[in-house]
């Protein structure tokens, strides 16, 4: 049961993408973070929240004052430098570390040389998507999934990246943000549609086992399909992203929590997008 919500209160620091989790029966449970505290918001639904950008931001690798984020927080010279946010992050068929140019080849041995799943979801319509087995189902909660489905079992990330690329010819890869954060999103048969996906790509699946190992991609074990809630009391019928860095302060009366959205009464923010941002947060109970 979630606590009642006290009158006030405030907690300033660096922003983090909100920490979610979903008990057994799919009911996502959010958590504000910024700086070292950790907030449940669920309880705060249907009450106020304010916002304020401090106007610095900070590397969220390095702690260096940044006037400017890339790659979700960080400096520029991170961005250039880590594996992390190289462009095979998002595009993984496009891994380039048996050409000897990985920015950080021990790193990437350790998070890219790692088994992969490949999956279908729906958030804003039928997905595809990839994840490591660790981070399922957070990966789906953060998307805004109200199902999602492993499919295939792969052994490294370029791998998966290259199954995934297969799909892409047949399914999208993309969440429309918009669609689900007005809860546009019908229900799938995700077991019909994994079993037509494979029949009409089983030529390009041979040949990419014949390629790498029968042993490295295999069908996934998982046979049932998970089914997530999200806290939200309305849905907007038009959706209005706020932008911290031409509008300091966002307020409004919390509606919903969807994958790293707050949806407010007044518009919509992306957490994930002011990660290392130095922000106050004022929660205040709704009279």
């Amino acid at each position: 049961m979630e606590r009642a919500p006290e009158a006030t209160l405030m907690r300033a620091g660096g922003l983090s993408r909100m920490a979610i989790t979903a008990d057994a029966s799919g009911n996502a449970h959010y958590h504000l973070r910024i700086g070292e505290h950790s907030e449940p918001l669920n309880a705060w639904l249907g009450h106020n929240i304010a916002l304020q950008f401090a106007g610095s931001i900070h590397c969220v690798h390095c702690q260096r004052l940044t006037r400017k984020s890339f790659g979700q927080g960080h400096c520029y010279a991170c961005f250039r430098r880590l594996a992390r946010c190289d462009t095979c992050m998002m595009a993984p068929e496009r891994c380039h570390y048996f050409q000897g140019t990985c920015r950080e080849p021990e790193w990437g041995e350790r998070h890219c040389f790692a088994p992969h799943v490949v999956y279908l979801a729906s958030s804003s319509g039928a997905k595809v998507g990839i994840t490591k087995p660790s981070q399922m189902p957070t990966r789906w909660l953060d998307q805004g999934a109200v199902q999602a489905l492993p499919i295939l079992s792969v052994a490294s990330r370029r791998q998966s990246g290259m199954v995934e690329a297969l799909f892409r010819s047949e399914i999208s890869d993309r969440t429309h943000w918009q669609r689900m954060l007005k809860g546009e999103t019908s229900d799938v048969d995700l077991i019909e549609l994994r079993d037509e996906l494979m029949t009409r790509l089983a030529p390009g699946l041979a040949a990419l086992r014949a390629e790498f190992g029968e042993d490295n991609i295999q069908a996934h074990a998982e046979q049932r399909v998970a089914r997530f809630d999200y806290p939200v009391l309305a849905w907007p019928t038009r959706v209005s992203a706020f932008n911290l860095d031409r509008t300091a302060k966002v307020e409004g009366r919390l509606m919903g929590l969807k994958g790293q959205y707050l949806i407010l009464d007044s518009g919509v923010i992306n957490l994930r997008k002011y990660a290392g941002y130095q922000v106050s947060v004022t929660l205040s109970a709704h009279s």
